[in-house]
């Protein structure tokens, strides 16, 4: 790599996000909060951590038909009320986005649409357009002139986003790219896209249903991990303001293998209902299944169990889920998994009006988790009148919190002793 020429000047080729190679005292540099705007949507603005901020690169992800595309073009109706837009599909004819805008029945006169593959002609009409939101659909489309290989390769998916990025950050357009995923659910392409952009999102839930999830998975603007939740209808994506509700089951009696739990998805609390089903195994190895949970971390809670609870399931088969298609991600959820599949194997249905959560150590302790105040106002929130916690994260002021009465518990055996 060539040295610096002296006197500040930056070496050929160089391009850089910031202008200028003087250095200054960090309480020097402006450290105002970025002006943000809204998209339109509450759920959006969430996960961006906010709104849009000028300038910003987003990366969002998910599988074909889960609604990417559909969202974009709403955000896109509702931002071009009051600023310039422009939408670049390199995958769709204007025809068929036309008609997706006539369907979802949005406005289509201020949509300005351009289809182009080619990264110098989709900047060049950038520039004549000014956009302050631009919509790249999809990265993987589209190509440079300055490279032989084909579009979607890794050196073009590089290089037009790296040009992309470039124009975002010296312009100020806010900047959404749709990216394609693997069979393993990741972004496809190279990875360094992901750590050139500032925002990635992903898209979670079954394509064929009705729920989706969108999860920030970086965020320079933001909290990582929050979660937005909409419900896909005739007229397009739907904000979901109480995922809650839709993550609950509520049976109308109690039933063996079911306890809802209170998670934290970014700066939001939710409750989900956790399933568990064991049953004896016909076969030599015994099956750990989970949905929405790590399997690996089933097999230690399972182990923990069987050590400091005196329960043995290393002949039956244990199936875990996550009602709804959340995925959990947080040691939250270990109480819950333990009391799902307790009360499975030995049939013994929990009350409807208990939630539960705490991380469950190696040693047989329950451990406290982040938020559990705001955990258990949410709960209460949602009439629950029980709850089994960690007892680090029981409210000063007592036992009792809106209704909801409280037991904190600090070994495995606390809870089995009860149960």
């Amino acid at each position: 790599m060539p040295p610096a020429s002296k006197g500040g000047i930056k070496p050929a080729g160089y391009t850089g996000a910031v202008a200028g190679t003087e250095v200054r005292s960090l309480a020097e540099v402006d450290a105002t909060v970025e002006v943000r705007q809204s998209c339109g949507n509450g759920e959006l603005d969430r996960v961006l951590g906010g709104g849009l901020v000028n300038g910003s690169v987003t990366l969002i992800g998910g599988d074909p038909g889960i609604g990417k595309s559909t969202l974009l073009l709403q955000v896109l109706a509702a931002l071009a009320a009051r600023s310039r837009t422009l939408y670049v599909s390199g995958e769709e004819s204007p025809q068929q986005i036309s008609l997706r805008a006539q369907r979802l029945r949005l406005a289509r006169e201020p949509l300005r649409l351009m289809p182009e593959i080619c990264i110098e002609r989709i900047l060049a009409g950038a520039e004549l357009e000014q956009p302050q939101v631009m919509v790249i659909d999809s990265i993987q489309t589209v190509f440079t002139e300055r490279l032989q290989s084909a579009p979607g390769s890794v050196a073009q998916v590089r290089e037009s986003a790296a040009q992309l990025v470039r124009f975002a950050k010296a312009t100020g357009t806010a900047l959404f790219l749709v990216g394609h995923v693997t069979k393993e659910g990741a972004i496809a392409g190279p990875r360094v896209l992901e750590h050139m952009v500032d925002t990635v999102l992903y898209f979670e839930g079954d394509p064929s249903g009705r729920l989706r999830v969108l999860r920030a998975v970086k965020n320079r603007y933001g909290a990582v991990n929050e979660l937005g939740v909409f419900a896909m209808t005739e007229q397009g994506l739907k904000e979901v303001n109480n995922p809650s509700a839709i993550f609950l089951s509520r049976h109308d009696t109690p039933v063996a293998g079911s306890v809802i739990m209170v998670t934290r998805e970014g700066t939001r609390p939710l409750l989900v209902e956790i399933q568990a089903l064991v049953d004896e195994c016909h076969g030599g190895n015994p099956r750990r299944v989970t949905l929405g949970l790590e399997q690996n971390r089933l097999a230690m809670l399972l182990a923990v169990l069987h050590r400091h609870g005196g329960v043995a399931m290393y002949d039956q088969d244990v199936y875990v889920n996550a009602v709804g298609g959340v995925r959990i991600n947080e040691t939250a959820v270990d109480l819950a998994v333990l009391l799902a599949a307790l009360s499975s194997f030995r049939d013994r249905p929990l009350p409807t009006d208990l939630v539960v959560f705490g991380e469950v150590g190696l040693a047989g302790e329950i451990r406290p988790v982040p938020n559990g105040e705001e955990r258990l106002r949410e709960a209460a929130k949602h009439g629950f009148k029980q709850a089994i916690v960690p007892r680090a994260n029981l409210p000063r002021r007592g036992s009792r919190m809106d209704g909801l009465e409280l037991r904190g518990v600090t070994r495995l055996s606390e809870v089995m002793s009860g149960f």
